[in-house]
C-alpha cells in the first residue's frame, strides 16, 4: 500500500486546482472514497461520460475568496460511459508535464474473492457481468483497468478495510489543508424551551446561581458584564467551567479523526437568557484561542424573562 500524499504544489498554486482521478475495481470501495473526500470540502463527480472530461478539466472553476480554487474528485471506472485506459493515461500525463492543473491518480484494489463476497452480500450484479457470475465482470474489469494500475503512484487495497477504515485513511492522507476541519457551532438554550436539535454535546449550567432572582440584573442577558460577573461569583464556576473546556480540548480532535464534520456543543439553563449565554460566549472564546473556528448562537437570548419558567429561587 503507498502512502496517499497531497498533490504536489507549484507555481501560482492559488490559481490552480488539485484533481484527483479515484477510479478501480467495482466495489473496492470508490463511493466511500468520493463521499470522504465530500465531506471534506471537495468538489465531486462520479462516473463522467469521458467524453466530458476534457470539457469538464479545461473549464475555469470560480476562485474562492480566500484565492484558491476547489479542489475536484473524479470518479472514473471501466462502466464509465467512452471508457478508454489510454486516454485518460494520456490526460493525466499531458497535465502532469504541462501548465495545466496537477491530476493525481488513485487506484483502489481489492482481492476478487472480497469483492465475490461483497457482491454477494449485497446481491448486487457486477456492472461488467450483468448475466454472468460477479467473478467474470471482475476478471473483465481487472483487464481493462490494468493500466492504469500500472501507472497509479497511489494504490489502496481495501480487501481487510471496512468503509470506516478506508474513510479513516482518506482523511488521512488528503487532509493537507483546513477544509478537512470539523465544523464547530457552540450555542446557548433554555431548558424550559426544549432541547436544541442536532446536539451533540449538552451541558446543563443550572447549577450555577441564576441571576434572574436579583431584580437588577434580570433584565441582562449573559453578555452584559454585571451578569457575567455575578455568575462568575459562584464557587462552583470556575472548577466546571474549566473542566468542560478541557473535556472539549480533548473530544474535538477526536471527532474530527473520526471523520465527524459536524459537532455542536450546547450550554442551557433555565430561560436560556443568562447563565448558558455566559458560558457559551467563554467556551466559544477559549475554543477559537485554541486553534478552532466555531460559530456561536444563543438561541433563546430574545426571549422575555419569566418567573413561571425559572422556577423557585435557590438560596446558596
Amino acid at each position: 500500500m503507498i502512502t496517499l500524499q497531497p498533490p504536489p504544489s507549484r507555481p501560482n498554486d492559488a490559481a490552480q486546482r488539485h484533481v484527483v482521478v479515484v477510479t478501480g475495481l467495482s466495489g473496492a470501495g470508490k463511493s466511500t472514497v468520493l463521499k470522504t473526500l465530500e465531506d471534506m470540502g471537495w468538489e465531486t463527480v462520479d462516473n463522467l461520460p469521458l467524453a466530458l472530461l476534457d470539457r469538464l478539466l479545461d473549464t475555469p472553476l470560480p476562485v474562492g475568496a480566500d484565492g484558491h480554487r476547489p479542489r475536484l474528485a473524479l470518479g472514473l471506472g471501466a462502466g464509465t460511459r467512452g471508457f478508454d485506459a489510454q486516454r485518460i493515461i494520456e490526460r493525466v500525463a499531458g497535465e502532469q508535464a504541462g501548465d495545466g492543473d496537477p491530476v493525481a491518480l488513485l487506484f483502489l484494489d481489492c482481492a476478487d474473492t472480497e469483492l465475490e463476497r461483497r457482491y454477494a452480500e449485497t446481491r448486487r450484479r457486477h456492472p461488467m457481468a450483468p448475466d454472468h457470475p460477479a467473478r467474470d465482470g471482475i476478471a473483465r474489469e481487472r483487464e481493462l483497468l490494468a493500466p492504469l494500475r500500472e501507472i497509479a503512484p497511489r494504490r489502496i487495497d481495501t480487501t481487510t478495510l471496512s468503509a470506516h477504515d478506508l474513510a479513516q485513511e482518506i482523511r488521512t492522507g488528503f487532509s493537507g489543508d483546513d477544509t478537512a476541519r470539523t465544523v464547530v457551532s457552540v450555542t446557548s438554550f433554555g431548558f424550559a424551551r426544549g432541547l436544541p436539535r442536532g446536539a451533540d454535546l449538552v451541558f446543563d449550567m443550572r447549577f450555577l446561581r441564576n441571576p434572574h432572582w436579583d431584580p437588577d440584573l434580570r433584565p441582562g442577558t449573559g453578555l452584559d458584564a454585571d451578569v457575567s460577573a455575578y455568575i462568575m461569583d459562584d464557587p462552583a464556576y470556575e472548577a466546571a467551567v474549566s473542566r468542560i473546556e478541557e473535556l472539549l480540548m480533548l473530544l474535538l480532535p477526536r471527532y474530527r479523526a473520526e471523520g465527524k464534520s459536524y459537532v455542536t456543543v450546547a450550554f442551557g439553563c433555565t430561560g436560556g437568557r443568562h447563565r448558558s449565554v455566559h458560558v457559551a460566549d467563554r467556551v466559544a472564546r477559549r475554543l477559537r484561542d485554541a486553534g478552532f473556528s466555531p460559530s456561536i448562537a444563543h438561541r433563546d437570548l430574545g426571549a422575555a424573562p419569566q418567573d413561571a419558567l425559572e422556577g423557585s429561587p435557590v438560596v446558596l
